[in-house]
């Protein structure tokens, strides 16, 4: 009877093992999961990480050069130079 008790504890232990693996905390689902969610933030940072380079060259041309700020009041502000004559063509 005792030789018949290990095995039959030994293999619900290995049934909650699989079961803790297969549903619990941890589990392959929620590696799956996180997974995914961790892709879809990596991809999100790659954007945020384009557009911070963007902004960043942005300012140091704002920073560095007349010409981007003569060329953002022209076409935002329509602003012109003096002696210079506007014309606005509309389609």
């Amino acid at each position: 009877m005792r030789s018949r008790i290990v095995p039959i504890i030994l293999v619900l232990l290995l049934l909650i093992l699989q079961w803790q693996l297969w549903t619990g905390r941890g589990s392959v689902r929620d590696v799956a999961q996180l997974q995914e969610k961790l892709a879809d933030q990596k991809e999100a940072n790659a954007k945020a990480a384009i557009g911070n380079e963007r902004l960043s060259s942005e300012v140091n041309d704002l920073k560095e050069g007349l010409e981007m700020v003569e060329e953002r009041a022209r076409q935002e502000l329509g602003m012109v130079k003096p002696n210079e004559v506007f014309v606005q063509i509309t389609r």
